[in-house]
């Protein structure tokens, strides 16, 4: 045979790759093992799924013998959806409920409402705010007809539900359709009760789930009669009274232990709606609830138709409650601070009752009251204006009086410090000082007084006339639109608005085209504030009512001496000493001639806005501000009432008033240049007098607070003598407190 390889030359064997496999062996056997892989895999799902199937063939078939038709299989569905749907809203209302629960800390049963008496700033007591719980009455104490006069009245099965009177609800539910309205409420005692512990008065669905979650929460954690006693405790009764002791104190003189039944209907009935059966507001009312009361003893069966008969035939009469006027105005104001304030506090501070000293001048506060009713009764029918709001305060910050509107027992809104009023031309000083601060103006800088148009808005002035060129302090007294709005225009309305709010406005202002001529949206007490920053010589400061602050016993809680705001200069001395003079210019050559004082120096500015809407005057001396602001609720215009005729006038009334009797204090930038001589309207204006006022000669701060530490020095050492046999150390009484309730 003939070999082909024969004449090759021997070759090496060929080497195995590394780890003795092939390649293409290595590539079968990964194939292989995935391929295993996948097999285990569906094998495993079909075997788990026929697994699955088998079960739930066997499960299905053992419910099968629970098979229900017909009407019971239709009963089952509905329970099965109405648990289904109820589980769903039990999960809602518990969501509801959970930001009331939060309110239930582990004090709550301790902790009292703020109560605060208030004193001015001389001692004497003016007003209390809050409330003063009075708790010492046991339940036991309560008379037993007081007791069944408000379960008969409020809650007759109160010792029998658990929290929700079921039967009650529905009842109150169908005596209301029957009667087209609401005449029968259906809240529990308890519920009730959580209401006033926890929650507001809107009427909500939100307010009632969470009301009734309460009300179960208040039964698990007391027992009925801890729950009777504190809804006798903490309800409000009206009069600023809260608790049935406090009512029957203010009522009738009398603590709850002595009322007989008539008084104690009475007292029952004022659960309901405090402020309308209250006897002091109408005692025909009062009485007539009474009466329902009586008839809700009998109907329950608590009495017989005999034991209330003497209660019928001799109605309650209440003690008088007729009390001279108080600056209620002012109180809130005063009391909003003292709640900040609380806040501040440490949270171990435990104490809810304080004596507050305040800023209050009555003297003054009464001129104020006094001046804005005559305005409004002698004038307010020619000009078409209805309200009035004024704030009189030291260049300090400190408010000596406020009046929020014509009427509190009307309208409780305080117009000074809650509406929001456009200014008019009071607000260009802030134009013209801002001008001034960027040292390209000066008082005697010319400046033209013609047309100007921003857009397709071309602002005039009052008399729809033009001056021509004049210096900046003459446009300032003729209160010149245009010349304002070039201002605005030269230095940016944005540098306006910083000014501002840093002088005390607090409110937005929009920087619109007609923001220089006080277009934006201001409060009467934030202008009062801006312009002390010109009465004291350039320094923002912090309106404040409150002074200090003492727990009963005399400990010192707070003061603004110590803890208020500190002044911050906002304008430059030698910008004072330039606009002071300008806004001086205004009252005794310009718009403000109406507002001049007798032998004091005045500035300020009027203020009238577009269709007559509002009309202010905003002045200052070196001893008070002054602002002042009258127009109407709605927004309707006056009758062409400008800021310097009544404004101008009434604010003279009273600042004429309020510089009697004192030092006349240098304005900064005017020195001690001489007051002007009156004649024309600013004689005829200083000649009104202010009926039933009489301006007493009054101390100086410093003399005041020297006289009452003096005060209670004297005090402390005349009750030494009565201390000395107890060995016991009395804390100090406040300042001020030998002064106390007189006059």
């Amino acid at each position: 045979m003939n070999d082909t390889n024969a004449d090759l030359p021997d070759q090496p064997p060929r080497e195995p790759p590394a780890g003795g496999r092939t390649p293409s062996r290595l590539r079968r056997r990964l194939r292989h093992l995935l391929l295993g892989i996948d097999s285990w895999i569906d094998s495993s799902i079909y075997s788990g799924g026929v697994g699955l199937r088998s079960t739930w063939d066997g499960f299905v078939a053992f419910t099968e013998r629970f098979n229900v038709q017909g009407p019971p299989r239709h009963a089952l569905s509905l329970a099965s959806e109405a648990m289904t749907w109820g589980a769903v809203g039990a999960v809602l209302m518990l969501a509801l409920a959970v930001p009331a629960f939060q309110e239930t800390s582990d004090d709550w049963l301790k902790r009292a409402e703020l109560s605060v008496t208030f004193l001015d700033r001389y001692g004497n007591t003016i007003g209390e705010r809050g409330i003063r719980h009075n708790d010492t009455v046991p339940l036991e104490e309560f008379p037993d007809h007081l007791i069944k006069a408000v379960l008969a009245t409020e809650d007759r099965r109160f010792y029998e539900h658990f929290g929700i009177d079921i039967p009650g609800t529905f009842r109150a539910v169908l005596s209301n359709a029957r009667a087209g309205g609401v005449v029968q409420g259906g809240s529990s005692l308890t519920q009730q009760l959580a209401k006033n512990l926890f929650l507001s008065n809107e009427r909500t669905l939100e307010r009632k789930i969470k009301e009734a979650f309460l009300a179960l929460w208040l039964e698990f954690h007391l027992t009925k009669n801890q729950i009777l006693k504190l809804y006798l405790d903490r309800a409000y009764m009206g009069g600023g009274a809260f608790g049935v002791d406090a009512a029957a104190q203010y009522y009738f003189g009398k603590s709850a232990r002595d009322v007989n039944l008539a008084e104690a209907a009475m007292l029952a009935g004022l659960f309901k709606a405090p402020s309308k059966f209250a006897p002091h507001v109408n005692l025909p009312a009062a009485r007539g609830r009474a009466s329902v009361v009586l008839d809700n003893l009998v109907e329950a069966g608590f009495m017989t138709e005999g034991q209330v008969f003497g209660a019928r035939r001799n109605p309650a009469t209440p003690v008088d409650r007729k009390q001279d006027d108080l600056p209620e105005y002012y109180l809130d104001y005063a009391f909003d601070q003292v709640k900040r304030i609380v806040e501040t506090l440490p949270r171990s501070y435990a104490e809810r009752s304080f004596i507050v000293r305040t800023a209050l001048d009555p003297n003054i506060q009464k001129a104020a009251d006094t001046a804005i009713r005559d305005s409004l009764r002698q004038f307010g029918k020619d000009y078409g204006t209805k309200q009035s709001a004024m704030v009189v305060m030291e260049p300090n910050g400190a408010v000596r009086a406020m009046v929020g509107g014509r009427d509190y027992g009307e309208s409780q809104f305080n117009r000074a410090t809650d509406a929001l009023r456009q200014p008019g031309s009071s607000f260009k000083p802030f134009v013209y000082t801002a001008a001034l601060m960027t040292g390209k103006y000066k008082p005697n800088t010319i400046v033209v007084d013609g047309p100007i148009c921003i857009g397709n808005w071309c602002p005039q002035n009052y008399g729809r006339s033009y001056a021509g060129s004049i210096p900046l302090i003459n446009a300032l007294t003729r209160s010149l639109n245009t010349v304002a709005v070039k201002l605005a225009e030269s230095i940016g309305r944005g540098r306006i608005v910083d000014l501002a709010h840093a002088m005390g406005l607090k409110t937005e202002l929009k920087i619109t085209r007609a923001l220089p001529l006080g277009a934006a949206e201001v409060t009467v007490i934030d202008m009062a504030t801006a312009y002390s920053a010109f009465a004291n010589g350039g320094y923002a400061v912090d309106p404040h009512a409150v002074v200090e602050m003492r727990t009963p016993n005399g400990e010192p809680v707070w003061s603004f001496a110590q803890n208020g705001a500190k002044p911050k200069e906002v304008i430059p001395p030698e910008i004072i000493d330039m606009i002071n003079p300008m806004l001086n210019s205004v009252v005794e050559r310009g718009t403000g001639r109406r507002a001049m004082i007798p032998g004091t120096k005045v500035s300020g500015k009027t203020g009238t806005t577009n269709a007559y809407r509002d009309a202010w005057f905003v002045g200052f001396t070196g001893n008070y501000v002054g602002a002042i602001w009258f127009g109407n609720d709605d927004y309707t215009s006056t009758r062409r009432m400008t800021g310097g005729s009544l404004p101008a006038m009434t604010w003279q009334k009273v600042m004429a008033f309020a510089h009697q009797g004192i030092e006349i204090k240098p304005t900064p930038g005017l020195g001690n240049q001489p007051a002007p001589k009156l004649d024309g309207a600013a004689a005829q204006a200083s000649a009104l007098e202010i009926e039933g006022v009489q301006r007493p000669v009054t101390l100086s701060p410093a003399s005041a607070e020297r006289l009452m530490g003096l005060s209670a020095r004297l005090r402390e050492a005349a009750s030494e003598p009565a201390r000395r046999p107890t060995a016991a150390i009395a804390p100090a009484p406040p300042p001020g407190a030998s002064l106390v309730g007189s006059n």
